[in-house]
């Protein structure tokens, strides 16, 4: 089972996707600093997840998240509910 994330950094209010296949380890890396890429960023909440089957799926979900339309998506249906 892997997760596909999107977080929300609470210091600039942007946002990271990522994939894992333990979620609650890899959240706890984003806001103990241990992953570079966000470590300029912390904290983080997530703000989205989802369970897919495989790996393979897991990052055909996180492609499109981090497409231009997967950012319009997150901005207009996932940050207004």
């Amino acid at each position: 089972m892997y997760f596909v994330y999107i977080l929300q950094s609470l210091s600039d209010n942007k946002f990271y996707v990522g994939m894992t296949n333990d979620l609650d380890r890899r959240i706890k890396q984003h806001n103990s600093g241990r992953v570079d890429s966000t470590r300029n960023r912390i904290p983080f909440k997530l703000i989205h997840s989802e369970t897919l089957s495989n790996s393979i799926e897991a990052r055909k979900k996180e492609k499109y998240y981090k497409s231009g339309i997967g950012r319009e998506f997150i901005k207009n249906v996932l940050l207004n509910q």
